[in-house]
């Protein structure tokens, strides 16, 4: 069975190699042509969207791992009630249970 903090530190790893690969590519220098710097632009637009997005899980997989480490990795941070494995093995970042997510 793949433990909560095995899969954080799996993804968190994938992310930190997406992270990477776009912030190679937004640093490639731009292209001559004005068509295809436009359309360049609109590319770069995205990753910089995706680029954002990886950050904010690489924090939610960070601050995990550190409730992990701290023991407190389960109850949810809100109200203290355990958080179901079924909920944890779906969003293992999760600090919350359903019913205070909701």
């Amino acid at each position: 069975m793949i433990t909560p903090e095995h899969h954080l530190r799996a993804r968190r790893g994938e992310l930190i190699a997406e992270l990477t690969e776009i912030e190679h590519d937004l640093h490639a220098p731009p292209p001559k042509d004005w068509e295809d710097s436009a359309s360049e632009r609109l590319g770069d637009e995205v990753l910089e969207a995706l680029g954002h997005r990886d950050r904010v899980t690489l924090r939610q997989f960070d601050a995990a791992l550190d409730r992990i480490v701290a023991g407190s990795y389960g109850p949810c941070v809100t109200c203290g009630a355990r958080i179901s494995n079924k909920r944890l093995a779906v969003l293992p970042a999760t600090p919350f249970c359903a019913a205070c997510a909701s």
